[in-house]
């Protein structure tokens, strides 16, 4: 991208966007070109290359209720989920479950919810679980995300503050405002109608 975009922030770019999406380069649209040359000072025509594939990311915002919590981040671009981390230590018996806190507050977007789930290698390793997996925080929540942790082991393991404890991914999801529940005498007929519980059989 060259120089003259670099200074650019995301508000800038999504305006140019749907400019963009209002002419068609294609007609010399003097008029319009000019405008936007004159608002940004760019070269149209290379900014439409340069654009190509652009994806605004969307805004998740989240506030701390103690300051020993873990700001969220992805460790890798291609990540579900980000990490939750506890805020105290905490001991668990075997077989016993804690509350742990994470201190971490998010403003969840609407038509989307948080799942929270269990970390893979605290599972495999100390025998530690989200009890709930997945945990649901719904949009509408915006009180302190704390995770129910389970022990499955026989013995007492501890959860050091400022641990990992859990990973949380946002999910897209149908909120009950676009809902009616309607009670019916019959259902559809389907392929599977009633055949659950291990009828594919359990191999």
């Amino acid at each position: 991208m060259s120089d003259e975009l670099e200074g650019l922030d995301k508000s800038d770019l999504e305006d140019i966007m749907r400019m963009l999406d209002q002419i068609d380069l294609d007609q010399d649209d003097d008029v319009n070109y000019n405008s936007i040359m004159e608002t940004f000072g760019l070269d149209l025509k290379e900014l439409e290359d340069s654009m190509e594939g652009f994806i605004p990311k969307m805004e998740v915002t989240f506030s701390k209720s103690n300051s020993d919590a873990v700001t969220p981040k992805y460790a890798y671009p291609s990540d579900s989920g980000f990490d939750l981390y506890s805020t105290e230590e905490v001991t668990i018996s075997g077989g016993d479950r804690k509350l742990i806190p994470t201190g971490i507050h998010i403003d969840i977007p609407e038509g989307y919810e948080i799942q929270v789930r269990s970390k893979s290698g605290l599972a495999l390793k100390q025998g530690l679980m989200v009890l709930n997996s997945p945990g649901t925080v719904d949009q509408g929540y915006t009180g302190e995300i704390q995770i129910i942790m389970f022990n499955t082991t026989k013995n007492k393991v501890k959860i050091e503050k400022g641990q990992k404890v859990a990973q949380a991914v946002l999910c897209p999801v149908v909120s009950g405002k676009w809902i009616n529940i309607i009670e019916k005498n019959e259902l559809n007929i389907k392929d599977r109608n009633e055949n659950g519980f291990g009828s594919t059989g359990l191999v």
